[in-house]
């Protein structure tokens, strides 16, 4: 049986992007990479917004919203993992930085994508259940 999570903050896929997060800024410190105004604030937004997202859709107490939400954390990572490479080809970062990286986001995508299709199960679950003559309408949260 599942517990309930009752506050974002514990969640593992905002913990581990909290974490990633901070990977991210600590990269973006580096006197080279810090010049960069463009890149660094770039990536430093989209490593921002995967924890921000977790947090903002599970707060809005609705399934579906927090669905969608947890799809633009998704695509916020991928976003980060590009702008990595970036990093890489200017020369902010080196390869073994670079591969680390990529290895600590693909994990967070794929913990995202995870609580993604849990969240999905869900919402087809309350779906098939209302679809049920049993006389209980209940809206999906």
């Amino acid at each position: 049986m599942m517990q309930k999570i009752r506050r974002f903050e514990d969640l593992v896929a905002w913990q581990k992007s909290r974490a990633f997060a901070a990977v991210i800024h600590r990269m973006t410190l580096e006197p080279q990479f810090a010049r960069d105004f463009k890149l660094r604030d770039q990536i430093w937004d989209a490593a921002l917004s995967i924890s921000s997202n977790i947090a903002e859709g599970f707060e809005r107490n609705r399934m579906r919203e927090f669905h969608q939400f947890l799809s633009i954390a998704k695509s916020s990572c991928a976003e980060v993992r590009s702008q990595l490479y970036l990093a890489f080809d200017a020369g902010y970062i080196d390869e073994a930085t670079l591969n680390a990286t990529l290895r600590q986001a693909e994990e967070v995508g794929r913990v995202i994508g995870g609580l993604r299709r849990s969240i999905e199960a869900e919402i087809a679950k309350s779906k098939n259940l209302r679809t049920q003559d049993s006389g209980l309408r209940t809206d999906v949260r």
